[in-house]
């Protein structure tokens, strides 16, 4: 019992090894959703003022949104109405799915298993991606061979 109370104290190797990812447990506005170009081309991917919320219970269960703030209205006033133009804008102006996620730090990953999104492709996967926590912040990048396009996402979180 004292040699465990001893070690316990001071520390052992497979004590730390054991040691948790931080939590991302609270609610993360977006700060920031650029678009890395192939060639090497930073942009705004959401536009000037992106809008954001990430929420993260303590099971690690999640719900994540991405808007570009700016939106037409449809012509018809009516959502089943609307011109495929006005669909197409719509689809591409938000980001969203929920799911369940967690660090990974010993890999420098934030792991997302996707239940739902905007994007049905996305259902059912398991997203790795690389990430940064410094203090409040959370910086990640979606992978090219996850966007599709060739294009890299960059999302930056601060939690509130």
């Amino acid at each position: 019992m004292a040699v465990w109370a001893m070690a316990m104290a001071v520390g052992c190797g497979p004590c730390a090894a054991a040691e948790k990812a931080p939590s991302l447990a609270g609610t993360w506005v977006l700060q920031a959703a650029d678009t890395l170009h192939p060639d090497g081309r930073r942009v705004q991917g959401y536009g000037e003022r992106p809008q954001g919320r990430l929420m993260v219970d303590r099971d690690g269960r999640y719900s994540l949104q991405i808007y570009r703030r700016e939106a037409r209205s449809f012509a018809s006033g009516d959502k089943a109405r609307g011109t495929p133009d006005e669909y197409r804008e719509a689809v591409m102006r938000i980001s969203a799915h929920t799911g369940r996620v967690r660090l990974e730090s010993a890999t420098g990953t934030i792991v997302f298993e996707i239940e739902q999104s905007l994007f049905p492709n996305w259902e059912g996967q398991r997203q790795v991606r690389q990430y940064e926590l410094k203090g409040d912040v959370l910086t990640y990048q979606v992978p090219a061979s996850a966007t599709g396009n060739g294009t890299v996402a960059i999302s930056q979180w601060r939690k509130q």
